[in-house]
């Protein structure tokens, strides 16, 4: 898969394409709908399938102060689409200047004079241009003057039998799952667990001297962080792709036993004695085992440790 960043430097004799376009943060199932089905238009066609999504998040440019959890990093993104058959990963530098496009010029200087589309592929509640005023009809409408279709598909829903309604899968849906907790739904909307990546750094060492050495994670400024508690989780080496994930207990929160006021994200890899400071890592966050709590000593903390792995070590076995 290539991967453009802006379309200026497009390849010479660069033909016709199929494209689908968002931010498309954390590729949830309903992204993978969009993304399947571009791809599959692309072969039929026999053109290139350009996946355009944007950065940094246009809410933040339109909005300062307003940027919501990031599901998913852009390496991650890159790498997620690529594993669907993507050929071309295009990142667009969201400006204020793109932010102000009309969605005709949008159209005409991006899509059709930049990267030729014959088809574009996006959801049902798409919006574009300048104040969203853009929606498919009018992607529809430009695509009869300019030369080519367009598709939208779907939101990808399933029924919530306790509220007697159908949940929508969103990225603002996941990121109240994360926030909430509730990493077991965000994996259903997902498709996958959720992953929080970042680079261990070193700690107090305080889970050292109670005989649980973790790895402490410094995130990305934006990331999706799951509510405070104690989680199971997969921990992966990223720079180490060939290695198998390990089984893991993660603590998210400021550790009240010791009047801790630092959100922390520490991991405490299972079976293995390994100092992995300075790697780059992810964590999968596969169900969440407790709430953060405050014990009345650190025996007691201790013995709430040991059964956090065991819990962590049936659910992951």
């Amino acid at each position: 898969m290539r991967r453009w960043r802006g379309l200026d430097d497009l390849p010479g004799g660069w033909g016709r394409c199929v494209a689908t376009i968002g931010v498309f943060d954390g590729v949830h199932l309903g992204h993978q709908e969009l993304i399947h089905r571009a791809v599959t238009l692309a072969e039929e066609r026999d053109v290139q399938s350009v996946l355009v999504t944007f950065d940094p998040h246009p809410s933040e440019v339109v909005r300062p102060g307003s940027h919501p959890a990031q599901l998913t990093t852009l390496r991650r993104k890159a790498e997620l689409v690529e594993g669907m058959g993507i050929d071309v990963f295009c990142v667009l530098p969201f400006t204020l200047e793109l932010s102000k496009m009309p969605p005709d010029e949008f159209v005409h200087e991006i899509l059709v004079e930049k990267l030729h589309v014959s088809a574009v592929v996006v959801g049902e509640n798409f919006r574009f241009g300048h104040r969203a005023a853009g929606s498919v009809a009018t992607l529809t409408q430009l695509g009869h003057r300019f030369g080519f279709v367009v598709e939208d598909a779907k939101l990808v829903t399933v029924p919530n039998h306790k509220a007697g309604e159908e949940i929508t899968f969103s990225s603002t849906y996941i990121r109240a799952c994360i926030n909430a907790g509730d990493v077991t739904a965000a994996e259903a909307a997902l498709g996958r667990p959720h992953r929080l990546e970042g680079i261990v750094v070193r700690g107090d060492r305080r889970g050292h001297e109670l005989g649980f050495p973790t790895a402490n994670l410094s995130t990305p400024r934006y990331a999706a962080i799951p509510a405070d508690g104690v989680y199971a989780a997969r921990f992966s080496l990223l720079n180490a792709p060939d290695r198998a994930p390990l089984a893991t207990a993660v603590s998210v929160g400021t550790n009240p036993t010791f009047s801790g006021r630092e959100r922390r994200v520490e991991a405490f890899v299972l079976d293995v004695d390994e100092d992995f400071y300075g790697q780059r890592v992810g964590i999968d966050f596969v169900a969440k085992l407790r709430d953060m709590e405050k014990f009345a000593s650190s025996a007691a903390l201790v013995e709430e440790m040991h059964r956090d792995v065991r819990r962590t070590r049936d659910l992951l076995s």
